[in-house]
């Protein structure tokens, strides 16, 4: 029987790159993005490379209820895999920046991927298998002075898999945070546009690569992944120094991004 995985955020970066991994394996997709138009092309260019069944559902993710929505527009189809890739980012100070759009965020990569998840997890025990992969970041072990509510949530996405992950031991069903450094994805376009200065630079990974080094890490049912060895290295600093000497650090390179 051909398994079915659901993917968030599917239209473009890491999401559409580890929809053609899904494809490559046979599964059959339903893919979630707020962007109609590039779904549809993302449907298109599958298709044209894969013979699988495709769905695909146009949604804000970051409205309330959005997440039970999705699951009775699929009638509640048993989901084998889940992908909870969608996000976004807003770069500023706290004092300065839009509440609207950084409740929006909060509410997608809080609320609704954590609620999203209790949805399909139920049918996954039932059935004894399932994989669950969650978008973390490099952010999410230490905080983010300029980018603070993106490195708060992405400490809790950290956070939450880990724990559930290990609530879940033995069952058969694994959840995995994926946890990568700056990547060439629509994201960092989003950043961008919702900067004055419109001038972020970061030494960004290759989405298709760090798709890969996750759908493996996913396949492995390991409780995180962060791709690169400077990535890891990264990740382990605030252990050495203190929180207050790592925050300045985040702070510093933030700032520079900004002026550079």
């Amino acid at each position: 029987m051909m398994k079915t995985a659901l993917v968030t955020g599917a239209a473009s970066g890491l999401g559409y790159e580890l929809t053609l991994l899904l494809a490559k394996d046979g599964y059959k997709l339903i893919l979630v993005d707020i962007d109609a138009n590039s779904l549809q092309s993302a449907k298109n260019s599958i298709a044209k490379l894969y013979d699988i069944e495709i769905s695909t559902l146009a949604k804000d993710l970051s409205l309330p209820n959005i997440a039970q929505s999705i699951m009775d527009d699929i009638n509640n189809a048993p989901i084998d895999v889940l992908i909870n890739n969608a996000g976004f980012g807003l770069f500023g100070s706290f004092a300065e920046t839009d509440w609207e759009r950084e409740s929006a965020m909060l509410h997608l990569h809080i609320l609704t991927t954590t609620h999203l998840t209790k949805l399909v997890l139920g049918g996954m025990l039932e059935r004894g298998s399932g994989k669950i992969l969650n978008m973390s970041s490099l952010a999410a072990f230490q905080p983010g002075p300029l980018m603070s509510i993106y490195y708060a949530s992405k400490g809790y996405m950290l956070s939450f898999s880990e724990a559930i992950a290990n609530e879940l031991k033995g069952t058969g069903v694994t959840v995995t945070a994926l946890c990568p450094g700056p990547t060439k994805t629509s994201f960092q376009k989003t950043v961008s546009e919702n900067t004055s200065e419109n001038k972020i630079k970061f030494n960004m990974a290759c989405a298709r690569k760090v798709a890969h080094y996750g759908y493996k890490a996913m396949l492995k049912g390991k409780t995180y992944a962060i791709p690169g060895s400077f990535n890891k290295f990264l990740a382990t600093l605030p252990r050495f120094v203190p929180r207050k000497t790592a925050t300045h650090i985040v702070s510093t390179i933030q700032k520079k991004n900004r002026a550079d």
